[in-house]
């Protein structure tokens, strides 16, 4: 399996050691020619949405990125890359990739607990190290939007189809697990087919079968 990782601004040097000690090939995305490159998933680091966001643009690869994902281009977001997703972010009028049919509110937790550490669920994974910082939340999904975590009676994991997100940083913790999920959904077909970048080809056929492992 091959990923791309959103190398533009944000914690994604981070994601790059997690899929090393995973075993993963990955290369970074810093321009619309990386972004064409065959891949079989993404991830968005956290960081600033707005850089994020504005980089995209100034690049010319929000449009590209946005059709990807909505083919189905699998997607590991956190925080920042959460708020890239959202179709829509609270007191914003700003829409950036707008894949994910939720809306998002920035810095949840207040100054106060502006960044933390909490232990809780991830879907069926137990006592998953989270660590926040300065983290969205989400106060609304669609119906067929999936909570995979909470915290203080929040939301702050939720998968859609092809796309998770998740308003910690997993990246800074040593537990693996979410990547883990991530990579698995994706990695049994892959590998039996012993494709890298297969997503250039993949059929939508495919991928219907493919995210209802």
């Amino acid at each position: 399996m091959v990923v791309g990782v959103l190398a533009l601004q944000g914690a994604f040097v981070e994601h790059e050691a997690v899929l090393d000690r995973l075993g993963e090939e990955w290369f970074e995305i810093r321009s619309l020619d990386d972004l064409k490159r065959g891949m079989d998933g993404i991830i968005l680091p956290g960081g600033e949405s707005t850089v994020q966001g504005k980089l995209l643009r100034d690049f010319g690869m929000l449009d590209e990125l946005k059709a990807k994902i909505g083919a189905g281009l699998p997607v590991l977001a956190t925080c920042a890359g959460m708020i890239l997703l959202a179709e829509k972010i609270e007191d914003d009028e700003t829409v950036h990739l707008g894949t994910m049919p939720v809306t998002v509110r920035r810095n949840a937790f207040g100054r106060q607990l502006g960044s933390f550490n909490a232990r809780g669920d991830f879907g069926d994974l137990k006592d998953v190290e989270m660590e926040f910082i300065r983290a969205p939340i989400f106060t609304d999904i669609g119906g067929d939007v999936e909570p995979l975590s909470i915290i203080n009676q929040k939301i702050v994991a939720a998968r859609y189809n092809n796309q998770v997100a998740t308003a910690f940083h997993p990246e800074l913790t040593d537990d693996t697990r979410v990547h883990q999920y991530f990579l698995s959904i994706f990695h049994r077909f892959f590998t039996e087919r012993g494709s890298k970048g297969l997503f250039q080809t993949i059929s939508l056929f495919s991928y219907r079968k493919l995210i209802k492992y």
